[in-house]
């Protein structure tokens, strides 16, 4: 577990992306241009997008409240998908998700 403190910034756009996030306690914000574009709660994922795409962070993400993350390397992630096909179906859950609100804001 990881454990950060309100306002902290978990990570940075434009870095590299070697692990996801799931949010153990407390509330993360996933943010962009300035603007909150998600604020993931306890059992919720973040940081899925780079560490499937390998390539740098395409948003920052800051711990709204005092928080625990379980950290998600890159090859512990490649381990749950091959031994739980649930997991994998769960993250592109996720993705669809934000893809649908993205497209949603975009048209507003």
């Amino acid at each position: 577990y990881q454990s950060f403190a309100q306002g902290e910034i978990i990570f940075r756009e434009g870095e590299p992306g070697d692990r996801l996030y799931i949010v153990a306690e407390g509330q993360a914000d996933i943010v962009a241009d300035g603007q909150v574009l998600e604020t993931v709660e306890a059992g919720g994922i973040l940081g899925e997008l780079a560490l499937i795409d390998d390539k740098p962070r395409s948003a920052r993400a800051v711990a709204r409240t005092d928080c625990v993350l379980t950290p998600i390397t890159r090859q512990h992630f490649l381990t749950l998908v091959q031994r739980t096909p649930l997991f994998a179906l769960q993250v592109m859950r996720v993705m669809a998700e934000r893809l649908r609100r993205a497209n949603t804001r975009s048209r507003a």
